[in-house]
């Protein structure tokens, strides 16, 4: 099972759904029972990245003259 979250048009209430995921497009209501809530895009967050320095190259490895 997956977790979705969804918007209510409506009441405009965030609320998260747990469903299969071929059931993730599949309409649904909010808590408050209005129909037609929109299933909102994940958002991702990459922690711990930092920026490699260069090291020369078009490729980074120096192996294009």
């Amino acid at each position: 099972m997956a977790r979705y979250d969804y918007r209510c048009p409506t009441c405009a209430v965030t609320f998260e759904v747990e469903r299969p995921m071929s059931m993730a497009d599949a309409p649904t209501t909010c808590p408050d029972g209005h129909p037609g809530a929109i299933k909102l895009f994940p958002v991702f967050a990459a922690t711990g990245l930092a920026a490699q320095p260069s090291r020369g190259g078009c490729c980074g490895g120096g192996c294009c003259s």
